[in-house]
């Protein structure tokens, strides 16, 4: 490096560009079993490509901080208060995504530390046990889907005569969330909360309500989708 660029940036902790190069890719590595763990231990309708995309990003980052900030108590004070700047604008659809996100940081301050074992042992027994709890859950059976049924129907009609039979036929239990008027007050907007049978469809549910005489619209939605 030219004499000229030592003094003002190469001041901490003294570190080749080959030890830097070396331990980013270890990263990327170690991140991208990261999210092939995430991968292979989430349903694929759960598994977002973009979210496995951060998973390895992560890490890699997380290392570069991790290099940077070295044991510089100063430096760490002033990157958390650059990096408090920074926000997650997509919402975390599951409590197990936000593990898989701390498991991505972990592996990169691993790396990043030079405690090289610390991710490799910790990305096995996590894997492990992510292996473990999936297949547990696979075993006993998944509980379905909350979904967030809401639907407008005609001022007059009594709800459970409508609606009771084709529900109870598509539904294994709902609970009524909300009723409200519209269209100034000739037709009602219902919501309930629910979760299909195990036979059922959320297509079919949603053709049998259609064609029910006196129902206006129909909306299903997953409950951990929906932003209200």
């Amino acid at each position: 490096m030219p004499d000229f660029l030592k003094s003002p940036f190469v001041d901490g902790p003294s570190i080749t560009p080959l030890e830097v190069l070396v331990r980013l890719l270890v990263a990327f590595a170690l991140g991208a079993l990261v999210a092939w763990i995430y991968r292979a231990t989430r349903k694929s309708a759960d598994v977002s490509a973009s979210f496995t995309v951060t998973l390895v990003l992560l890490s890699i980052l997380i290392a570069m901080v991790t290099q940077v900030i070295g044991d510089n108590i100063a430096r760490a004070f002033s990157l958390v208060g650059a990096l408090s700047i920074v926000r997650f604008r997509t919402v975390v659809r599951d409590t197990q995504d936000t593990a898989y996100v701390i498991f991505a940081v972990v592996v990169g301050m691993a790396v990043g530390a030079k405690d090289l074992w610390v991710g490799i042992i910790g990305i096995g027994v996590v894997g492990f046990a992510a292996y473990l709890m999936m297949a547990r859950a696979k075993r006993l059976g998944a509980p379905q889907p909350a979904f967030l049924l809401r639907l407008r129907v005609g001022l007059g009609h009594d709800l459970e005569t409508l609606l009771g039979s084709t529900l109870d036929l598509h539904v294994q239990e709902r609970e009524l969330i909300s009723v409200a008027t519209s269209r100034q007050g000739v037709s009602l907007d219902i919501t309930y909360e629910t979760r299909l049978r195990r036979t059922a469809s959320a297509d079919e549910l949603v053709k049998a309500l259609n064609r029910t005489e006196g129902v206006q619209s129909v909306e299903l939605k997953r409950r951990d989708f929906d932003q209200d």
